[in-house]
């Protein structure tokens, strides 16, 4: 259960990433951990497991939202 230690920590750590290399880190391993995650939830179906991976997307959403920049309008 390594891997759901992982995941409350990058939950609870500060979500400040000021260069793009960061965010594109911090994007794939919390992509890498949404994945292992569900490799879990697919064996056991623990709705907790659920309610962090949707927390999780949450977050690489805001990452990937803030990678792509503001369109023009």
């Amino acid at each position: 259960m390594d891997i759901l230690d992982q995941a409350l920590e990058f939950e609870q750590r500060k979500m400040t990433f000021k260069t793009t290399s960061e965010r594109i880190e911090a994007s794939r391993e919390v992509k890498r951990l949404i994945l292992g995650i569900n490799e879990i939830y697919k064996k056991n179906k623990d709705a907790q497991l659920m309610d962090l991976m949707k927390r999780l997307t949450v977050i690489k959403q805001k990452i990937e939202k803030r990678l792509k920049g503001r369109l023009a309008a």
